[in-house]
């Protein structure tokens, strides 16, 4: 299933709703209610969720004209316009596409690389600690970005042994953009890696450390 089709999907939830009404204005929950024909109670469960989860928050209060009490006002929070944005798998696929399509192959992986690079230096650059706590590390990184990743001893070696891959979209029409995240690894962890990777149906990450002597 596609960005595209999980974001409609979401949309069509109540909390999706809640959302699509929310980036139009900051709204009470009386008015929420009363557009999406629930009660009260029922949008302030799903607006404590997304509270929770970090994509609504409280943005002040509106005054009656009577001496009651403050509405309360939600808002979707700044931080999670990314999360709400369809267009950044689509679009980040295409260009990496492009970029493997039109460029010769030694001047592509040098890019990915670089990329891998420059994203282990906004993440903090080479972790600390001995060898199996940067490889700890570097499944860190990667797992917040939306991997799932294990780090495991594998015969005097190590291995980083995925069950998901956070460029899934891509990896597997593009097994270039690999590169990519081996150079993340490399940095982060301080070690050389090589990917091995399982791009089948549901691509995984892999990669094996030879630890340096």
């Amino acid at each position: 299933m596609t960005a595209i089709e999980l974001g409609r999907r979401f949309l069509e939830t109540t909390r999706g709703q809640i959302v699509a009404l929310l980036r139009r204005g900051a709204r009470t929950v009386e008015e929420l209610a009363r557009s999406l024909g629930l009660t009260d109670n029922a949008v302030r469960a799903h607006l404590a969720t997304l509270e929770r989860d970090g994509i609504v928050r409280q943005e002040g209060v509106r005054r009656g004209q009577g001496a009651g009490k403050p509405a309360v006002l939600y808002d979707v929070h700044p931080g999670a316009e990314p999360l709400l944005s369809r267009a950044y798998p689509p679009v980040l696929s295409a260009m990496l596409e492009v970029l493997v399509d039109e460029l010769p192959p030694e001047r592509a992986d040098a890019l990915l690389r670089e990329v891998g690079r420059r994203l282990a230096r906004d993440v903090g650059g080479r972790a600390g600690g001995d060898l199996e706590a940067r490889l700890g590390a570097a499944a860190a990184v990667l797992n917040a970005l939306g991997g799932e990743v294990d780090v495991v001893p594998d015969d005097g070696t190590w291995r980083l042994r995925g069950y998901a891959c956070p460029l899934s979209a891509t990896v597997a029409r593009r097994p270039e953009v690999c590169r990519a995240v081996e150079a993340l690894v490399t940095e982060v962890a301080g070690t050389p890696v090589t990917e091995c990777c399982d791009r089948a149906t549901r691509p995984r990450c892999c990669f094996a450390v030879t630890p340096v002597s």
